[in-house]
């Protein structure tokens, strides 16, 4: 038996035996009364194990929420296919369960996954391109094999960012080809943020038990920073990017997106093949003597930002950790440029590798198959803004090209060795932290994205290929906000550890609220009408 499913059953065990009930043949409580769905996956869990409630059940309440939140009512656009074959999953998982045969802890646990990553299901796997609307290829990512393998209800794909929002410097952030603009569910008009958007407004809006997202730089942090999530982008090569559409084999990686680090830490033990148990030392006493870099030049000037970035800290201290404050750290001046760069070089090697094993439905075969693709049918890809990444990317040559090579290793340098490598050693620190990101702004489809100024440093983890993960610190005027934990290659069961423990302290996860705009929030109503 594999020891990291052993030690949940038997957690999940003593907590289902501390809550039993009496069966008084009472009704059952419905899942949303009862705050089922709205809590934790580990509730989900936990509720199976007590037979509180079966997969379909539960699976079917998920459609049904798909249906009234996503597809209509304040129309999310988060979800961008459904499982024909979740029900079925989930009574495969409630026969499982009557015969004590559970493969898992997530065994009946309905998910959702980014449109990026492949299925063997009957849906596409799009990348929100149209391109790839018939890319049904009838094959798992290992990842999702794994998931599958634990017993996991595959419910759907979510939406993101058109390839992964790698088509154009002005795009919009949560908006594909397929599937439309995705909505923040904690206030409608505002940015989602990042290409893992579908995802993080899902999981936020309760969806899904939990879900999993993909990162080249970004796309899980900032999507669980703005949607009130904890979300987890592991050491790169820890989880295998087969059939996931790709940008860069350097950066990217795909990883869970939840509601707690708990949850986090459960989707880990399942994606990630071996022994490790990231659930094991999850504790609220894992902060005590660790020595916090606190990266102060990544915190912005905003000062609503600053306010919840302190008060995280003063938890921190509270709970036993040591500051370490870490300023004047800076990039070369070619960093940016060649941070891009490689980009490019890997996208156009990458995507043509993909493409080319892409299912029989599927025509544009390379990159300039796709740009051609999106020329021909502009109205409907490039009504909002273009494609100069694309563009930019086909210019590239090939990954052999000493222009590349150089570029790579400067920029992996610059983020190792002199970057977070440097920084943990120079200042005698276990971790740095920083906020996740800034307060999202609004949805801009005539500009694109307008970012304010940025708070973060989450570039670094993303370029140095290193673990990052980020919890609820609070909100400013019902958006959220997140605080980061950023450590050196392969701690990322510390990371979660750490995260755990300022959670446990906290609890700032917010709820959505589903407001249309800031001035439905009533202190703002009140200043805009003086």
């Amino acid at each position: 038996m594999d020891l990291r499913f052993a030690a949940a059953l038997s957690a999940l065990a003593l907590t289902a035996c501390a809550t039993a009930v009496v069966d008084d043949g009472a009704p059952p409580v419905s899942f949303e009364a009862e705050g089922l769905i709205a809590g934790p996956m580990t509730g989900v869990i936990e509720a199976l194990a007590r037979v509180e409630t079966t997969s379909v059940e539960l699976t079917q309440v998920y459609l049904d929420r798909i249906a009234a939140i996503d597809k209509a009512g304040p129309k999310l656009q988060a979800v961008i296919a459904i499982n024909p074959d979740a029900l079925a999953q989930a009574a495969a998982s409630d026969v499982r369960r009557a015969r004590a045969e559970i493969l898992g802890p997530l065994d009946g646990v309905p998910v959702l996954l980014k449109d990026n990553i492949e299925s063997l299901d009957p849906m596409p796997t799009t990348a929100g391109s149209l391109a790839l609307k018939d890319n049904i290829t009838g094959r798992d990512s290992p990842l999702v094999a794994r998931l599958r393998a634990e017993g996991a209800v595959i419910l759907g794909k979510t939406n993101l960012s058109e390839w992964a929002n790698f088509r154009s410097n002005h795009s919009m952030s949560g908006w594909s080809g397929v599937g439309g603009q995705t909505r923040n569910p904690h206030m409608l008009d505002r940015n989602p943020c990042g290409s893992s958007s579908g995802t993080g407004s899902a999981i936020a809006a309760s969806l899904a038990a939990a879900g999993v997202g993909t990162e080249t730089n970004g796309s899980i942090i900032c999507p669980s920073n703005v949607n009130g999530l904890v979300g987890f982008k592991p050491t790169v090569g820890l989880i295998p990017q087969t059939y996931i559409v790709p940008i860069s084999p350097s950066q990217d990686t795909a990883g869970p997106m939840t509601k707690t680090v708990q949850d986090a830490a459960l989707m880990m033990n399942a994606m990630v093949a071996g022994d490790e148990d990231f659930a094991k030392h999850l504790s609220g006493a894992a902060l005590k003597g660790v020595r916090i870099g606190v990266l102060r030049d990544a915190q912005g000037t905003n000062p609503d930002i600053h306010e919840r970035f302190d008060a995280a800290l003063r938890v921190m201290t509270q709970l036993g950790a040591t500051l370490v404050d870490i300023e004047g750290q800076a990039t070369p001046p070619a960093f940016w440029g060649e941070a891009l760069a490689v980009l490019e070089y890997e996208f156009k090697a990458s995507l043509d590798a993909y493409l080319a094993q892409a299912a029989p439905g599927v025509t544009a075969r390379s990159l300039s198959d796709v740009i051609v693709f999106n020329t021909h049918h502009a109205e409907e890809e490039l009504a909002l803004f273009g494609q100069d990444l694309l563009e930019s990317s086909e210019a590239k040559g090939p990954l052999t090209d000493e222009a590349y090579l150089t570029s790579l290793a400067n920029i992996q340098r610059a983020t190792r060795e002199d970057g977070i490598d440097r920084l943990l050693a120079e200042f005698g620190v276990d971790v740095l932290v920083a906020p996740s990101g800034p307060v999202s702004p609004r949805i801009d489809p005539v500009n694109g994205d307008t970012w304010p100024e940025w708070a973060g440093a989450g570039y670094l983890a993303a370029v140095a290929g290193y673990p990052v993960l980020s919890v609820p610190m609070g909100n400013v005027h019902g958006i959220p906000v997140g605080v980061s934990f950023t450590g050196a290659k392969g701690t990322d069961a510390r990371l979660l550890s750490y995260g755990h423990a300022y959670e446990t302290a906290t609890e700032l996860r917010p709820e959505p609220g589903y407001l249309p705009s800031a001035e439905d929030r009533p202190e703002i109503a009140v200043a805009m009408q003086r």
